[in-house]
C-alpha cells in the first residue's frame, strides 16, 4: 500500500510539475494586465469616436467593390487619416484585384401578369444576350429535385428555391447553382437570396462556373419573390421572366492593402497583426462587411497610441483588399512579409455586433494564456475563448502556423444584411462598436507586450 501511495504521490507532483508552471504564469500575465486594459476598455466605450470614422468612410465613399475608383478613393483616405493619427510605417501594398462589374440589370415577370422583380445579379456571372432571356420558371428546392427534373429545365429559367438553413449549407446554390442548372439544359439561373430575413431585399456574392459546362447568367431575387413563384408553379400557372444583364468580368488591376502599425519597443519584427477587408460588394456601404472590422483594429491601435502604450512587439492594423472577389488581399500580404515572425493573427469579418469573445485556433498552450487574457475582458462580457476561429484574410497566414482567432459577435441580424443594400452605418449600434474596439485592443496589447511569445 504504502509503494501504492508513493507514486501516486510522484505522479501527483510530475502532473504539477508540468501544467501549475504554465497555469500560474498565465493568471500572472492576467494579474499584469489588468490595470492597463481597464485603461483600454475605458478609453474605447467612454466616446463613439470608432462610430463617427465608421460612419465617414462609407458615407464618404459608399460601396467598394475590388476595381473600382470607389475602393481606390476610399483607401487614399485611410491612409491621409492614418497618417495624421501618427501611426509608424503607414503605407500600402499592390495587389492584383479581380474586376467584375454588374452593370445594368432588371427582372421582369410577364407572365401570369406583369412585375419588376428586385434582383441582383451575383458576382463573376455573365451577362445576358443584348436583348436579355425570356423564359418560363422552373423552380425547384434542391439540386436533388433538378437532377430529378432535369428533362424539364431544358430552355428553361431554373429558380432554386431554397429556405436559408446555414450559411455554409445554403451558400452552395449561389455558388454552384449556376452550374448545376446549364448541366439540365437552363438557359439561366436564379437563386432565392441567402438570408434568413427579408424585407424584398436581394443578396449578392460569388458565384463560379466549371470547365466545360456552359455559363449562364445567374442571379438572386427576393425570398418573398422565390416563395410567389414557386406559389404560382405549385396552382398550374405558367410563369416567364425576362431577365436582362450587362455583367462582365475584366482583366485584373492593381488594388491595394492598407496598413499602419505602432512599432515594437523590443521585437519590432514579431508581430500581432489583425484587421478586416476594406473591399465590400457594390451594394449598400459595407459597413458590417467589413468597414467595421477595419475601423475596429484601426481605432484599436489609436487607443493604444492615445494612451501612450508602445508594446514590447509590433502591432499592425490592416484593411486587406479583394476579400470578397478572390481574396487576393490575404495571399498577397502572406508574400509580402514571409520575412517577419508573425505572433498572431486576428481578424473581424462578422459585423461589429455585440462582442462575447474570440473563436482561437493554435495550440493548447497557447489557448490557455488567450484564456487568461481573455479573463480581462470579463467586464464588458467579451472574454468567452472558444476552439476554432480565423477568418478568411488570415488564413493564408494560419496556413503557416501562425495561430489565429476571430472575433464572435452577436450573430442574430448578420445575414440579415449581409451583401445586400441594407448593409448600411445604421444597422450597427456605437457602443457595440465601442466594445469591439475594446475587445480586439485588449487582446492585441497584451499579446504584443507579454514578456513571452505567444507557443505555437
Amino acid at each position: 500500500m504504502r509503494t501504492h501511495r508513493f507514486a501516486r504521490m510522484l505522479l501527483t507532483a510530475l502532473v504539477l510539475a508540468i501544467v501549475l508552471p504554465r497555469s500560474v504564469e498565465s493568471q500572472e500575465i492576467a494579474d499584469q494586465y489588468r490595470d492597463v486594459a481597464n485603461q483600454i476598455i475605458d478609453a474605447a466605450t467612454g466616446d463613439h469616436d470608432a462610430y463617427a470614422r465608421l460612419t465617414e468612410l462609407v458615407e464618404r465613399f459608399g460601396p467598394r467593390i475590388s476595381g473600382s475608383t470607389a475602393l481606390e478613393r476610399a483607401i487614399d483616405w485611410i491612409v491621409e487619416q492614418m497618417e495624421a493619427d501618427g501611426f509608424d510605417n503607414v503605407h500600402t501594398e499592390r495587389v492584383m484585384v479581380p474586376h467584375w462589374v454588374r452593370g445594368a440589370e432588371r427582372l421582369e415577370m410577364i407572365l401570369p401578369w406583369p412585375r419588376e422583380l428586385p434582383m441582383l445579379g451575383l458576382g463573376f456571372s455573365v451577362g445576358t444576350p443584348m436583348g436579355g432571356i425570356r423564359g418560363e420558371v422552373l423552380v425547384v428546392n434542391s439540386f436533388e429535385e433538378l437532377e430529378r427534373r432535369a428533362d424539364e429545365a431544358k430552355g428553361r429559367i431554373v429558380l432554386f428555391n431554397v429556405p436559408f438553413t446555414t450559411y455554409g449549407q445554403t451558400v452552395q446554390y449561389r455558388s454552384r447553382g449556376a452550374v448545376a442548372a446549364a448541366q439540365a439544359g437552363a438557359v439561366a439561373s436564379l437563386i432565392r437570396s441567402v438570408t434568413p430575413y427579408s424585407q424584398q431585399t436581394p443578396h449578392t456574392g460569388n458565384s463560379a462556373y466549371e470547365e466545360g459546362v456552359p455559363k449562364i447568367p445567374h442571379a438572386a431575387i427576393t425570398v418573398e419573390d422565390a416563395d410567389l413563384l414557386q406559389r404560382m408553379q405549385e396552382r398550374g400557372e405558367r410563369v416567364e421572366l425576362l431577365l436582362k444583364m450587362e455583367a462582365q468580368t475584366l482583366p485584373d488591376v492593381p488594388g491595394r492593402n492598407v496598413m499602419a502599425e505602432i512599432r515594437g519597443r523590443e521585437l519590432p519584427n514579431e508581430v500581432v497583426v489583425f484587421g478586416g477587408h476594406i473591399d465590400s460588394w457594390d451594394v449598400g456601404q459595407g459597413a458590417m462587411d467589413d468597414a467595421g472590422g477595419v475601423v475596429a483594429a484601426w481605432e484599436a491601435i489609436r487607443i493604444m497610441k492615445e494612451l501612450g502604450l508602445q508594446p514590447r512587439r509590433t502591432i499592425r492594423a490592416v484593411g486587406w483588399t479583394s476579400e470578397e472577389q478572390g481574396r487576393t488581399g490575404g495571399r498577397e500580404y502572406v508574400a509580402e512579409h514571409e520575412e517577419e515572425y508573425h505572433v498572431l493573427a486576428m481578424e473581424s469579418d462578422g459585423g461589429v455586433f455585440k462582442p462575447s469573445g474570440f473563436g482561437f485556433t493554435g495550440s493548447d498552450e497557447a489557448f490557455e494564456i488567450i484564456q487568461e487574457i481573455g479573463s480581462l475582458l470579463e467586464r464588458i462580457e467579451s472574454g468567452a475563448i472558444t476552439r476554432g476561429g480565423g477568418g478568411a484574410d488570415i488564413s493564408p497566414l494560419m496556413a503557416t502556423g501562425v495561430p489565429g482567432m476571430g472575433l464572435s459577435v452577436d450573430g442574430t441580424r448578420y445575414f440579415w444584411y449581409h451583401h445586400s443594400d441594407a448593409d448600411t452605418v445604421d444597422k450597427l449600434d456605437p457602443d457595440e462598436v465601442a466594445l469591439c474596439v475594446a475587445t480586439m485592443a485588449v487582446m492585441a496589447f497584451v499579446v504584443a507586450d507579454m514578456p513571452e511569445r505567444l507557443p505555437r
